[in-house]
């Protein structure tokens, strides 16, 4: 039977400090809803955690208490991202079968949450090339936002009709999540119309993408799978275990 059920997503230490009372409650989200605010108004790099403070009205050791840096912020935004997107994401995928679709409401969902602080994202995606980045998508703090946002991939292939080959399938939601990360960033620079770009490149990719797994099930295929896949463990910056599929 096929596991349909994410797993839990965890936050590092980094993200957000411990939660004991409503209303310390009340004063991290205020605190984090201003500066997600300034971010979007003045940008990431120019706003500091003096602003932040001064326009949540709290002192700046205030701040510093429940984020410990702005990095921790953006941390906290990507968590809550990606947490948001589970539901949406799991009652999308319900109602398809073909991987091409499971794929698209992946897509579809993530952009849709991302939509309000495009502007914003297009900034951070500078941090994406340096794994050892807080911010970047391959970096140790984001690895359990990471490892949620394949598992929607896995979740997607496993449910789906298309047949994948043994040696590929641990590593394909990997491979997809690379995909989607290369469609966020086309699309947080498409500058056309309601991003029409992004729209026509993700039909005539995900129809490629799919061709080519229908392809890579031929016998003959399996060298050139082995010879793909060595050479995405050899660039990656992940652990070759967590390639396949295993947890770290």
């Amino acid at each position: 039977m096929t596991d349909t059920t994410a797993k839990p997503l965890s936050l590092k230490p980094l993200s957000l400090k411990p939660r004991t009372t409503p209303r310390a409650e009340d004063t991290r989200r205020k605190i984090y809803e201003v500066a997600m605010e300034l971010f979007r108004e003045k940008g990431f790099e120019p706003t500091t955690m003096r602003d932040i403070a001064a326009k949540a009205g709290v002192a700046l050791g205030g701040a510093y208490y429940y984020f410990s840096s702005k990095d921790a912020i953006v941390l906290a935004f990507y968590a809550e991202m990606q947490a948001s997107s589970n539901e949406p994401v799991l009652e999308a995928l319900a109602g398809h079968k073909k991987l091409k679709d499971r794929i698209r409401c992946i897509l579809e969902k993530r952009l849709a949450l991302l939509e309000p602080n495009r502007k914003f994202c297009a900034a951070l995606f500078r941090h994406a090339p340096d794994s050892t980045d807080p911010l970047s998508p391959f970096s140790d703090e984001t690895r359990a936002i990471r490892e949620g946002a394949i598992e929607h991939m896995r979740i997607a292939v496993e449910g789906s009709e298309t047949k994948v080959p043994a040696d590929l399938q641990p590593r394909l939601p990997y491979l997809l999540w690379l995909y989607q990360m290369a469609l966020i960033m086309f699309w947080l620079y498409d500058r056309s119309p309601n991003q029409e770009k992004t729209q026509r490149l993700t039909d005539k990719s995900l129809s490629l993408l799919v061709n080519l797994l229908r392809i890579s099930t031929l016998p003959l295929m399996k060298p050139l799978r082995k010879a793909v896949l060595e050479l995405v463990e050899t660039s990656s910056p992940e652990p070759t275990a967590v390639l396949k599929g295993k947890p770290v």
